[in-house]
């Protein structure tokens, strides 16, 4: 009978136990991924936002340079290559323009020959103008792109990557002409690297401020998981513990009780069966003997499981654990008041199992006279089962010995009772009874309510 149980115990004891360092561990990567992860995030917002920002920059210098220094220098004569007049324009194009990260300056007439840039080999050179820069032309709106140095136009620059802003300006007379101002391209990512490093230390910051926030929290909760489980294996344990000391009373039961009496009922008979003549009254204890087992098989089946406890109550529950004492001539007491409400399910096959495991106890042991048993609602939300009788009592060397023996019964049951919050005491003496008590409270059940 006990094999079912060891086995089972055995695959619970198999069951990897949670770990919190384990636990802690993968909360901590998880964290650091995701800190990566907004980084990098956080690095490419700010590259975006910046160069944004600088190609807006640049527009407004470009704009700014253009209207206001270099369009009211705009000579007709440009137009005609004229030597002072390109040298004025030259003169103040290097005392005001170029500076930081403008370094080039071109002025396109409308045909794609340039009338002016700082670099004078390109000047009187004639050069298609692309799409865009006919846009401008024609719109008057400014444009802002990454330069090609690949093409003819630009077979002087010396930068690696330029920005060219192109915006439309006029000629003292009226003529449009083209604007072209170039920037060094590193200053438009030095305004996301600025950017990135004023909002990467709030962000970042605030990030693992939150991690080191949450993991003395993720550790709480680890280890409330971790005794979670532990609470629950102990709680299997008892349970397959109880049960499998239940199969073994049953078969003890069984063994010393019915099996004997069939046994010797089935003998009697054989004897019976090979007499000449069979006298009436050894048939008459034989059928005495049968309707005696019958009996024993239906308080025992009334002891695994009473079929009117949740429909009936515990109070005829009960009122049955007793009938059989009181058939061995015990003289039983049974007082209930649950003052009109209804136990939980819990509750009450916790009190029954209780009632059923002290009267075992006093069947067996305590060749007690009168037995009582006190079940009861309190004020304070708890309800409280008595069982005393009137037995030869125990010590507690013989309590510990019982132990030893495997009689855990009580033992067993002081531990859900624990699990419920309440309590289980056994007073004992020997030649003076025996009294088992039990308190649980009952959660949300005022008196005279059911509770819910």
């Amino acid at each position: 009978m006990r094999r079912g149980g060891r086995r089972e115990t055995e695959e619970l004891d198999l069951k990897e136990p949670i770990s919190v360092a384990r636990l802690i561990g993968r909360f901590a990567v998880a964290g650091v991924v995701v800190l990566a992860l907004v980084s990098a995030l956080t690095a490419l917002a700010s590259r975006r936002i910046g160069t944004d920002q600088a190609i807006a920059d640049a527009q407004r210098v470009t704009y700014t340079t253009g209207k206001g220094i270099i369009e009211p220098l705009l000579d007709p004569r440009l137009m005609e290559q004229d030597r002072d007049a390109l040298e004025h324009l030259d003169q103040s194009v290097r005392d005001t323009v170029l500076k930081g990260s403008l370094v080039r300056v071109k002025l396109w007439s409308q045909d794609g020959v340039v009338l002016y840039s700082d670099e004078s080999r390109l000047i009187g050179q004639q050069f298609e103008l692309a799409g865009d820069k006919v846009e401008v032309l024609i719109t008057g709106e400014a444009h802002a792109e990454v330069s090609d140095l690949t093409s003819d136009e630009n077979q002087f620059e010396t930068e690696s990557k330029l920005l060219e802003v192109y915006q439309q300006l006029y000629t003292t007379t009226g003529e449009p002409v083209l604007y072209e101002a170039y920037f060094r391209y590193s200053g438009v990512a030095a305004v996301g690297r600025r950017l990135w490093s004023q909002f990467a230390p709030i962000a970042i910051g605030a990030l693992v401020l939150l991690q080191l926030v949450q993991i003395p929290l993720a550790w709480s909760m680890a280890r409330r998981l971790r005794a979670g489980q532990v609470e629950r294996e102990r709680l299997l344990r008892h349970a397959i513990d109880a049960s499998d000391n239940e199969r073994r009373r049953i078969a003890s039961d069984l063994h010393d009780g019915v099996v004997q009496e069939l046994t010797g009922v089935s003998l009697g008979l054989a004897a019976l069966g090979r007499a000449d003549e069979i006298p009436r009254t050894q048939v008459l204890e034989a059928s005495s003997a049968i309707r005696n087992s019958i009996k024993s098989l239906r308080s025992l089946l009334v002891e695994i499981y009473p079929p009117n406890l949740y429909e009936e109550g515990l109070e005829s529950a009960v009122g049955d654990l007793l009938s059989g004492l009181a058939a061995r001539g015990v003289d039983t007491e049974l007082t209930v008041d649950l003052a009109g409400g209804e136990l939980p399910r819990d509750v009450t096959a916790l009190m029954y199992r209780t009632a059923q495991e002290a009267l075992r106890n006093v069947a067996a042991h305590s060749h007690a006279r009168h037995v009582r048993v006190d079940l009861r609602f309190c004020n304070d939300h708890r309800v409280r089962l008595s069982v005393e009788d009137d037995g030869r009592g125990f010590s507690a060397e013989q309590l510990a010995d019982r132990g030893t023996e495997g009689h855990v019964g009580l033992r067993s049951l002081a531990d859900l009772v624990a699990d419920m919050g309440g309590s289980l005491e056994a007073r004992s003496l020997p030649g003076q009874g025996t009294s088992v008590l039990v308190d649980v409270p009952v959660r949300g059940m005022a008196r005279g309510q059911v509770p819910s």
